[in-house]
């Protein structure tokens, strides 16, 4: 019987999907472990011990091979006769050390890309001679040394596979971990099966008691309060609380006065029925209060992740707790750059928006290594009510994020309105459970129109879309055109405010889902 698990461990060189990469192996049945991009041999050795590490996987990164203080790879670990895979920025990596030719272009290849497939082996065994990928980078590789050979090239790159003739050691400039890259699982199955000859051994249940485990040693006699939202990551959070910590849990459910339309009454009524302590705190007047005047929306959510912490803290000394549970997913922890050479695109509230100052021993996030499909399917293990486990994303600040601007109880009451006019019209369909979120943003732009005959001049709204497995990418949805014109023709008429209703188009990348 085997006593340890086959694992992938994924370096991290700053990319926004390096967990990404890890959370892919994952649903292999593989196990994957995000490292520093700067572990020496010696702590995979240790490493080792108690995992079976049977592969490495460079993830991509924002700097330049050629930038200043970039993160390197121990070049001591391409001898350790484990495989490798880099990506991006590790398949640019690889070749520097080994004294291949990098070089920076002035055209970038961004996007998708067609790639033509040279030799179909390795990494690349099974797929066609074009293959649709997914690529951001700014250097390309020119040449390589004697040892390796090119597997695929583009017009503008010669070398965007390789492998070495004799080490199983791979590069590939795209990212196969992203779900435009149309055969990118198929790529990174060869890599963990072919090559590294992973068993898939690891399973969900097993995360699940990781997790419990976790916050029983990390609260011990202590007890712990919950931000409760009513989202998917801080139920789930709250269940796996629960499970571990009984009557020392207090839940908090904050209404800050930007929920959606009916929500909080929806929530109080769904969490009543739990057995924990469940607490309601009203605090609209705060949270307007605090914003009054705001329009950076990194200033927002800051000044919103503060907010909470406070109020968090005024329930924590009633009800004598030392500890803050958070339901924090991976993708709020990588958007708020939290490694140190990520960027950070926005501040999640619930990580670069909180204080520096916090009264509590410790945060605990069980959820944070997970994405949202995967906490969706540790709900469904947890035997979470199908409203919960269903429920479309909704960021913590709640609406506050989708007023643009200075908020205003105009605006608040405008984007409430708009909002639940997109839920119903959508949810008449058959779209809404192929869609990851759909929402309505209030922006800061007047425009003029017509109403009753007579000028009218108001605020023009946009309706947002996508559909996306994990947040981490997204394409926007292509709605039908009766179901836009229904959604535009109601807010336009029952919003007087309202003078205009426009589509987002935009992907993310480039965009991101939510507009702030």
């Amino acid at each position: 019987m085997q006593t340890k698990i086959d694992t992938i461990l994924v370096l991290d060189f700053g990319g926004q999907y390096c967990h990404l990469i890890g959370r892919r192996i994952r649903e292999q049945e593989i196990y994957s472990e995000i490292v520093p991009h700067d572990i020496s041999p010696k702590e995979i050795e240790t490493l080792k011990v108690k995992f079976n590490v049977k592969g490495l996987i460079l993830s991509g990164g924002p700097a330049s091979v050629y930038g200043q203080n970039i993160p390197k790879l121990d070049p001591k670990i391409l001898k350790m006769d484990i495989p490798i895979l880099g990506l991006c920025y590790g398949h640019q990596i690889l070749v520097q050390l080994t004294e291949g030719k990098v070089e920076s272009v002035s055209c970038e290849e961004y996007g998708i890309v067609y790639v033509t497939v040279d030799k179909p082996v390795g990494v690349l065994e099974g797929l066609n001679c074009k293959e649709k990928v997914w690529m951001g980078h700014g250097d390309v590789v020119c040449g390589l040394p004697d040892d390796f050979e090119s597997l695929a090239h583009t017009d503008n790159c010669p070398v965007v596979a390789f492998r070495h003739k004799h080490m199983p050691i791979y590069g590939l400039q795209w990212h196969p971990e992203v779900i435009h890259t149309e055969n990118g699982a198929r790529m990174l199955q060869n890599f963990m099966f072919n090559i590294c000859k992973c068993e898939a051994n690891w399973h969900m249940e097993d995360l699940i008691e990781k997790m419990v485990q976790e916050l029983k040693t990390e609260v011990g006699e202590g007890r712990a309060i919950i931000g409760l939202s009513g989202g998917i990551d801080s139920s789930v959070s709250t269940a796996l609380a629960a499970r571990a910590l009984n009557e020392k849990l207090t839940a908090v459910y904050v209404d800050h006065g930007f929920m959606r339309e009916g929500e909080t009454g929806a929530i109080r009524e769904t969490f009543n029925k739990f057995k924990i302590n469940f607490v309601v705190v009203e605090a609209q007047e705060r949270f307007m209060k605090k914003l009054d005047g705001m329009t950076d929306p990194e200033c927002k959510r800051k000044a919103i992740g503060e907010e909470f912490i406070r109020v968090f803290e005024e329930v924590a000394i009633k009800s004598n707790a030392q500890y803050l549970i958070q339901g924090t997913i991976y993708p709020d922890i990588i958007e708020s750059g939290f490694s140190k050479n990520s960027e950070n695109i926005k501040s999640h509230h619930n990580v670069g928006g909180l204080p520096e100052k916090i009264e509590f021993k410790k945060i605990l996030e069980p959820l944070r290594e997970l994405y949202k499909d995967e906490v969706r399917k540790v709900a469904k293990m947890l035997d979470l009510p199908n409203e919960l486990v269903n429920r479309q994303p909704f960021p913590g600040p709640g609406l506050a994020v989708r007023i643009i601007g200075p908020l205003t109880e105009e605006k608040v009451r405008i984007v409430k309105r708009s909002d639940k006019i997109v839920r119903e019209e959508i949810e008449k369909t058959d779209l809404a459970e192929k869609l990851w979120q759909y929402f309505a943003v209030v922006t800061d732009t007047k425009a003029t129109g017509v109403k009753g005959d007579t000028r009218a001049y108001g605020y023009v709204v946009a309706v947002r879309a996508m559909e996306s497995r994990d947040a981490m990418t997204a394409s926007f949805a292509k709605l039908p055109y009766e179901v836009l014109e229904k959604i535009s023709t109601r807010i336009t008429n029952e919003i007087p405010e309202v003078t205009h209703v426009v589509y987002d188009i935009t992907h993310k990348p480039p965009a991101t889902i939510e507009w702030e």
